[in-house]
């Protein structure tokens, strides 16, 4: 692997980090389930090709054949009308994209649609792969992680010069403290390419890695 794949690659991981960390409700974000986004786009273009080899890389291989069976009937139903077409085409999106988020690790909460939000650092990586340069997109990731480590270190920084006053300082400092060693961990092991986008490991599409969300002050284990 090049220097710019590795780039690349890392930025990826990254990016599917970032875009926990920086929205505030901390929900699983990307643009995979919108009906502009790029699993219904392959859907669509699969469909129209009468192939549906160009969707198969969305889901785990646990469900292609549930896919390609699915196509099969989405192709059979088109042909009957336009009506017909429209209810056989979004149910195989449907589909599609649950299967997808379920192997990704999340719940399918129905298709948003076209024009919903994405996060900006989301919607930069696709800008990057589109122009096939990545060093926007890699100096405002070094912004925003240089920005979320000052916030954290300088919560736990004040904390920690209260925290033997009462035990409820000691408890804003433990919290302020977990917040910025987890934030900070959570970075590295991205970065490190020990995470991966929406919870699915670098590697096999399917297998399930640990979940770790970085800004999640209840996340706990031993330091």
């Amino acid at each position: 692997m090049n220097a710019r794949k590795m780039m690349s690659s890392k930025i990826g991981l990254l990016v599917g980090t970032l875009s926990v960390v920086l929205v505030a409700n901390g929900a699983a974000l990307a643009h995979c389930d919108t009906m502009d986004g790029p699993v219904v786009k392959d859907a669509q273009a699969a469909l129209e090709a009468g192939d549906v080899t160009g969707v198969l890389k969305w889901v785990p291989k646990a469900s292609e054949d549930e896919i390609r069976q699915m196509f099969a009937k989405t192709l059979v139903v088109r042909a009957k009308g336009p009506e017909a077409r429209e209810l056989a085409d979004m149910y195989f999106f449907e589909t599609l994209v649950r299967l997808h988020r379920a192997g990704e690790g999340f719940a399918y909460t129905g298709l948003k649609p076209a024009g919903t939000p994405v996060p900006p650092l989301v919607a930069k990586a696709d800008e990057a792969l589109a122009t096939g340069s990545v060093d926007e997109l890699a100096k405002k990731i070094a912004v925003a992680v240089e920005a979320g480590i000052r916030k954290r270190f300088t919560a736990a920084a004040e904390a920690a010069k209260h925290k033997d006053e009462s035990v409820e300082a000691g408890r804003k400092f433990v919290a302020a403290y977990v917040q910025f060693v987890h934030y900070v961990e959570g970075v590295h092991e991205t970065v490190m390419g020990h995470g991966a986008h929406h919870g699915e490991p670098a590697g096999e599409t399917g297998k399930q890695a640990p979940k770790d969300k970085p800004t999640a002050p209840a996340h706990e284990h031993a330091h």
